[in-house]
């Protein structure tokens, strides 16, 4: 009986530690760093709403880095203790608000859209980054990444024009070296809309990889680049 009762306790520690483990960050395999084309935001919301600094930039804009495992799944919300604090990312607000605006309604600072990418995402990569490490990545990924400027290097341009869905994942492969994966929207006329790029990262956060998986987006065979 002894033996059994201290199996018992010993069981009941590690399950603790473990679960304490996990909660304070999944292990991953890799990000998607994913951009969005903010007039197709608009067109998929049938609506959106500006941030109170004013109209973003005519630029793709971060939506999220978020942890991936190979086999598509996901982790999320695992550090429910570690909420988001304005006062830890102070140094980079202006450039959030420039890079990682959010375009839901009501109007905002911008504030709730990074509490839920950092609740939901950055949480789960706590083993790698900590709060400021993960925005700063985002924002670092953005520089390295110029999705506007390797579409517009190949002709394609945010002007309402359709393009095929080859030449603008062939642009952005020539211009970052791996294959992207693609998200399009279908606005109220039916068309197909470059939405959201998805690149893959290594778990540093630094360095873009070749997609273990990419996203299933469904696009057709033309896709409209929307103004904005």
């Amino acid at each position: 009986m002894k033996g059994k009762g201290s199996f018992a306790i010993i069981v009941t520690v590690l399950a603790t530690q473990c679960l304490s483990f996990l909660c304070a960050a999944d292990d991953f395999d890799f990000f998607y760093f994913v951009q969005q084309w903010p007039g197709s935001y608009c067109d998929t919301n049938r609506k959106c709403c500006y941030p109170k600094t004013g109209k973003p930039a005519a630029d793709f804009s971060i939506h999220g880095l978020w942890p991936n495992f190979n086999d598509g799944s996901y982790p999320s919300n695992c550090n429910p203790e570690n909420a988001f604090e304005k006062s830890e990312i102070s140094d980079l607000i202006g450039s959030l608000e420039k890079n990682w605006p959010s375009l839901s309604c009501p109007s905002s600072d911008d504030t709730k859209f990074w509490t839920h990418e950092w609740e939901k995402h950055g949480t789960c990569s706590e083993s790698e980054l900590d709060q400021h490490e993960y925005f700063e990545a985002a924002l670092k990924l953005k520089q390295k990444v110029n999705l506007l400027q390797s579409l517009e290097n190949a002709g394609i341009k945010p002007n309402n024009e359709f393009y095929s869905i080859e030449s603008v994942k062939e642009a952005i492969k020539d211009s970052i070296g791996f294959e992207p994966g693609m998200e399009c929207n279908v606005d109220s006329s039916g068309n197909s809309q470059i939405y959201q790029i998805y690149v893959c990262v290594d778990t540093s956060g630094a360095e873009i990889i070749e997609c273990p998986v990419l996203p299933r987006g469904r696009c057709a065979s033309k896709v409209q680049f929307p103004s904005f």
